[in-house]
Formats: structure tokens, sequence, C-alpha cells
């Protein structure tokens, strides 16, 4: 565990939703052994998960895609609607087209099932205090797949997008193409708290909650083409 996570006055409520149980229990396993977290329901579907988070008021969901009732791309949407927690995703990759549908939603971040416990935790943790993540496999998939497969027309710019400084463009077009902040700060031969500092300023110019939403507007807004991929 983390300084910082011992350092939790309280812990981060989780949320479980898929409609198999075994993949509950074992999420459920994994984060009860850490102090910080805390699961407080569990769900099978997505209508149940949003008469849960009702309840419960969860921190963080981990949210299935697929499951019957209410798949996971309208609850996350719900969820996001009424404020219910930050949903991360589980994903396989069977279904790349849900990706980009739960991303609009306002998924704030993305995890393979595969993952090992650790990526869980620590995705858990990023997301909970406010952050978004995205796997680096997963960020590079939905990149491929949008740039390649999937082309769309650019959408006109987003509000704010001509207050960015000319640095904090290009740190918005690394992290839209998956870079981490090390990756991007190495790019532009910067210091990583600088390249963390040009972050957070485009989210905030943006209105943007997270740096999952900025790589959804740095490709819908035209800023990386198929090349620069």
């Amino acid at each position: 565990m983390t300084e910082n996570a011992s350092a939790a006055a309280t812990p981060l409520r989780v949320l479980l939703v898929d409609d198999h149980a075994m993949v509950r229990s074992g999420f459920r396993m994994m984060l009860s052994v850490e102090e910080d977290l805390e699961v407080v329901g569990e769900a099978a579907n997505g209508a149940e998960a949003v008469v849960v988070a009702r309840d419960v008021r969860p921190d963080v969901v981990l949210m299935d895609v697929q499951m019957p009732v209410l798949d996971g791309i309208e609850a996350t949407r719900r969820l996001v609607a009424e404020d219910l927690g930050r949903v991360v995703i589980l994903t396989t990759f069977d279904r790349d087209d849900y990706l980009f549908d739960a991303l609009d939603a306002g998924a704030s971040g993305f995890l393979l099932k595969n993952a090992e416990p650790e990526q869980l935790v620590e995705a858990v943790r990023v997301v909970g205090t406010g952050s978004g993540i995205l796997a680096p496999e997963v960020t590079r998939r939905v990149i491929e797949r949008m740039t390649g497969e999937r082309p769309a027309p650019p959408r006109p710019a987003p509000p704010g997008l001509e207050r960015l400084t000319d640095r904090e463009r290009e740190v918005l077009v690394l992290v839209g193409r998956g870079l981490s902040n090390g990756e991007v700060a190495r790019e532009l031969f910067l210091g990583e708290a600088t390249v963390k500092t040009h972050v957070s300023s485009c989210l905030a110019k943006l209105h943007l909650r997270d740096r999952v939403q900025a790589v959804v507007l740095a490709h819908q807004a035209g800023l990386i083409t198929p090349a620069e991929d």
C-alpha cells in the first residue's frame, strides 16, 4: 500500500458491477485486503447498479460492459448524470466500439479484466481521487480503432481550445496519442511536474473531468490524424 493510501482518512467506497458472481467475488477479494478501499455493494446488471449506487453512494464503480437488463454503457451514462460515482470500465477487447460509447457516456477509466491485482487497486485509487486512467494497452487499441477502422469527421472545436497556449496544445496532442505524463515529459524535454501542470491547465480550460475525456476530445476535434498515431 502506498504511503498516501495509508494516510487516507476515509476508505474509498467501491461498487462492483458484473453479471458473473465469481468475477465479483474475485474483485472483492482483491480489494478487501486494502485498508484504504471498501467494497460497499455489488450488482449483477446496469439497472441494479444504478439502484444500489443511489443507496450506497460509491466513490468508484467497477463496471462490466456486456450485461443483461441494462448494459454497462447506459448504466455509466445514468450514474454520471446523477453523480453517483466515477466509473472504471472493465473490458476484454472483444467489442472496441463499446469503449467509445462508454467514453462518451462519461467513464473515467478503462482496465483489462486480466490486469494484475496491483493494477486494479491502483486504478481504483487513481480514479477515486479525481483522476482518470487508461490502461496503456487500452489507450493504444482505442486510438488505432479510432484513427484507422473508425474514422469520423472532426467535430467543431470545443469552447476553450483557443485559450490553450502552444505548449498546452502540444501536451494535449501527446496525451491524446496515449502517452503518460512521463512519456510526454521525455518527448518535450520537460519535467514531469511541469507536464502535470500543463495537463491540469488543459483540463480546466476545456472543462474536462480527466485525461480520459482529453483523449476523446483530441481525436474528435481533429487535433490528431492517423499519420500522427
